[in-house]
């Protein structure tokens, strides 16, 4: 597989199709620095390409097929539903039943409101906050993702953080307070001077998206008190945390409830889907028609089938102990791996997720985790991809409830192979 562009005749030959049409050969920006890679199907812990080249999957469309790809039960319930309509315009039975599901699995959330993808329910959230409270501002933190739009995008640069985009509007960001995570000193100090200008407080109660982060113990305590004690919403970003680290996400993993909280990604089985839930108290602002929350396509007959069929599977089957069990040998693996090749190869997070990359430094939030070598894992992942290993340059390697034990055996050997290869 080291020769691996040499097989890549029909991918090469659609990417020169692609650039023709669309920017960059890629419908998200994300993927421009991705495998450039066509798939013709995918199936359980498994891609393979147009060229007939096999990858284990670990990166799971970025998060989403938490269940595999095309499980059985989502696809069908999909189908089944699409039979009867796709969009109505109006109510139907599905999106009650999804919402009951969801507000069950999550065991704190009274009420739920569906979108189509992660950054439109962090908008929904944001609008919700500010205006149950009448307040603006909102604090966040470096190195959380919510989502692509101007006032939510951020970057980290040499005049600190600031847009990340050409024609992103800088006065958009005016409103946050951006703090370093994990500090619960920065955190407290800052509500205690401008709590009356918050409306809310968002966060990846664990950070997933940049080195699979844990909180500290009590941080997530000690917002959830700073919180309540001023009057601020806490908000959890969970769109990738949720139903991916626990059935009820990191709010039933840390033991620690957000007023409102995001979700997608594992919710609806691969499926575009986002819900925004929370308490009744603020959700019902939503019904009453004084904050505005809209979208043609939310609770979309397929979506909602989609969610409930994955939920239910989660609530019924719940593929936590397999999911732990693989992720622990696979981390385990990886790190003997790297000795074997006196590689310091790090590997740290959680079995569901987890964040590889070269170096040693203790890592509590973004600016911590720029001590690692994190160039040098970018360098490493497109020879993994060759070697048939589908992971992102970014470091997140996602598990699950397909992978086994072909997929751990695969993985070991394709990366003790890449690594041989790569010296």
């Amino acid at each position: 597989m080291s020769d691996a562009a040499e097989l890549l005749v029909r991918s090469n030959a659609l990417r020169q199709r692609a650039l023709a049409r669309t920017p960059g050969g890629v419908h998200s920006n994300v993927r421009l620095a991705g495998p450039q890679v066509f798939i013709d199907h995918a199936r359980g812990a498994w891609l393979y390409d147009v060229d007939g080249v096999n990858y284990v999957d670990y990166l799971l469309g970025q998060g989403p097929n938490f269940l595999g790809h095309a499980p059985d039960d989502v696809t069908e319930a999909v189908s089944e539903a699409c039979g009867r309509g796709l969009i109505f315009g109006g109510q139907h039975e599905l999106e009650v039943k999804a919402s009951e599901t969801v507000c069950e699995a999550l065991g704190w959330a009274d009420m739920v409101r569906f979108g189509v993808s992660g950054t439109e329910s962090v908008q929904a959230a944001l609008r919700l906050a500010r205006g149950a409270t009448g307040r603006t501002k909102v604090v966040r933190f470096e190195g959380h993702y919510h989502g692509w739009l101007d006032n939510v995008l951020m970057a980290d640069g040499d005049n600190g953080w600031g847009v990340a985009s050409a024609g992103q509007v800088a006065g958009h960001l005016d409103d946050f307070l951006l703090l370093p995570w994990n500090d619960s000193t920065a955190l407290t100090e800052t509500l205690d001077r401008y709590h009356d200008e918050v409306a809310a407080v968002i966060m990846e109660p664990v950070m997933i998206n940049a080195g699979v982060i844990e909180p500290k113990p009590g941080y997530l305590e000690t917002a959830r008190a700073l919180c309540s004690e001023y009057g601020v919403v806490l908000i959890f970003d969970e769109v990738i945390s949720g139903f991916r680290v626990g059935l009820s996400g990191a709010a039933g993993r840390y033991g620690v409830l957000p007023d409102l909280a995001t979700y997608g990604k594992a919710m609806a089985g691969g499926w575009p889907v986002s819900a925004l839930a929370g308490r009744a108290e603020l959700m019902t602002l939503f019904g009453s028609g004084k904050v505005n929350h809209s979208g043609t396509f939310n609770g979309s007959v397929m979506a909602m089938a989609a969610t409930h069929a994955t939920v239910s599977h989660l609530i019924e089957n719940p593929p936590y102990a397999s999911i732990t069990s693989h992720g622990s040998a696979l981390m385990d693996g990886l790190r003997d791996l790297g000795r074997s090749h006196d590689l310091p190869l790090r590997v740290e997070g959680l079995p569901m997720a987890f964040h590889v990359s070269f170096g040693d430094a203790e890592v509590s939030d973004y600016r911590s985790l720029q001590q690692l070598d994190l160039s040098r894992y970018a360098r490493l992942a497109p020879e993994l991809v060759a070697h048939g290993l589908w992971v992102a340059g970014r470091g997140v390697w996602y598990v699950s409830a397909q992978h086994g034990p072909e997929e751990l055996d695969a993985a070991l050997t394709r990366f003790d192979k890449t690594l041989t290869d790569w010296a």
